[in-house]
């Protein structure tokens, strides 16, 4: 699957291709060294929605601490899971191939690409395109299979559409993951994606995507599938 940016009647759908590695589990209690409280606060806007789990909660959490500050995100969560990312890979005989490595292209360019993001607008959960995200996730796992389209040849627009039309949307998906931080870190890293496209996605700033869905859900071949849609609303006022 390619990274498309394509016109839809009035949508600008975006798709990126699925990644896969091994998966690992992150607490957020506290804020890393550099983070205020406020800024944790504020970056957590779905704290209080009774329709996703910590871990889908966290997806959130996360893109919009990236979103606030690419730096200071990059310098501090995303370097504790790359450590513990490359701490846990040692246990494999091709650990090589597994690591993160810091010189690697794709890790520079990350780097090079968060040195400008400050103060990009928040991600708000939507409990209906969470709903597309967990029935899209649990039609994978019924059907076994990881793509954009669902098994019935339905399209990520035609899903969303149903809720939203007419609105600009993107759609990421992860495989492998249970937790918020590996999801979103190894979306951003897009390791191996010559396009970057998971990485445009959460740090998009054109579309005025504001509004997201997600949703990890189990899977027969990677064990885990994350599904994160997202939807531009004008003059969201969230509550």
């Amino acid at each position: 699957m390619k990274f498309i940016l394509a016109l839809y009647l009035f949508t600008l759908p975006l798709y990126s291709k699925a990644m896969t590695l091994p998966d690992f589990t992150v607490k957020y209690a506290q804020p890393a060294p550099g983070w205020t409280q406020e800024e944790i606060n504020k970056a957590n806007t779905a704290s209080n929605v009774n329709y996703l789990t910590d871990e889908e909660k966290k997806i959130i959490f996360y893109m919009n601490l990236v979103r606030m500050d690419g730096p200071k995100f990059f310098d501090t969560y995303f370097q504790d899971y790359v450590d513990m990312h490359n701490q846990q890979m040692k246990k494999y005989s091709n650990y090589n191939d597994l690591k993160i490595n810091r010189y690697d292209p794709y890790y520079r360019g990350l780097k090079e690409d968060l040195k400008n993001v400050k103060n990009l607008s928040l991600l708000y959960p939507d409990e209906s395109l969470s709903y597309v995200a967990k029935q899209h996730g649990k039609d994978m796992n019924k059907h076994n299979v990881a793509g954009h389209n669902s098994y019935d040849g339905r399209t990520m627009v035609n899903r969303i559409e149903k809720y939203y039309p007419n609105r600009g949307m993107a759609e990421n998906l992860a495989f492998g993951f249970s937790t918020g931080l590996a999801n979103v870190s190894l979306l951003l890293l897009d390791q191996g994606v010559a396009d970057l496209g998971h990485r445009k996605n959460i740090l998009n700033n054109t579309l005025g995507l504001n509004i997201v869905g997600v949703s990890i859900q189990p899977h027969p071949h990677y064990k885990y599938s994350a599904t994160m849609d997202f939807v531009a609303i004008p003059n969201l006022k969230p509550i």
